[in-house]
Order: C-alpha cells, then sequence, then structure tokens
C-alpha cells in the first residue's frame, strides 16, 4: 500500500494499468488528448505488479485497473473517470491538480 501511495503521489495523474487492458488503453487516451502527461505503471510489466495490484484492491478499486489517482488521490476506474468526462468535472480536477493548464 506505501509503494502505491508514493507512486501515486509523484505525478498530478498516475495510472495503474495492464498493458493488455482495454479499457485502461481508453482511459490512457482520454487524459493524452486533453494534454495531460500522466505516469503509467503497467501492472503486467512490473516484477511486484501483483503486490501492488493487491494494494488497490484494498484500496477499494474494483475492477483493479485502470486505477486513476489525480493529485494524489484515488478517483476510481475506467467507470469513475468517464463520469466525471462526461458531467464536466475531470477538467477541474485536472486544473486543480496542475496537470492541465488553461
Amino acid at each position: 500500500m506505501d509503494r502505491i501511495t508514493k507512486l501515486a503521489s509523484q505525478r498530478a495523474v498516475v495510472i495503474f494499468s495492464k498493458s493488455t487492458c482495454c479499457m485502461c488503453h481508453a482511459i490512457k487516451r482520454l487524459f493524452y488528448e486533453q494534454g495531460v502527461s500522466p505516469m503509467i505503471h503497467e501492472l503486467d510489466e512490473d516484477s511486484r505488479g501483483k503486490e501492488m495490484e493487491y494494494a488497490l484492491i484494498k484500496l477499494g478499486c474494483s475492477p483493479t485497473v485502470p486505477a486513476v489517482f489525480i493529485g494524489g488521490k484515488f478517483v476510481g476506474s475506467a467507470d469513475v473517470v468517464m463520469t466525471l468526462q462526461l458531467n464536466g468535472s475531470l477538467k477541474q480536477m485536472l486544473i486543480d491538480a496542475g496537470a492541465l493548464w488553461l
């Protein structure tokens, strides 16, 4: 859990992902298309990926990927991020975290 917290606070937007996950790909594209450069941690390419996946479960992330952190705080998975995008509040979260400048 400490490693997740430490990694999540290293950048304004951090995404825990798996390279083979189509929803992870969609969420990464969403951020890239808005001009945000998130830090990406591919759990299936990390030797401690299973350990981090278990920590994400303990944080309440279900499914475990994609797990999105903005401003060091756990936001949620793809469904939450897409809801925030559709209702217009994601952009303000990104601005507040310093991930997006307008």
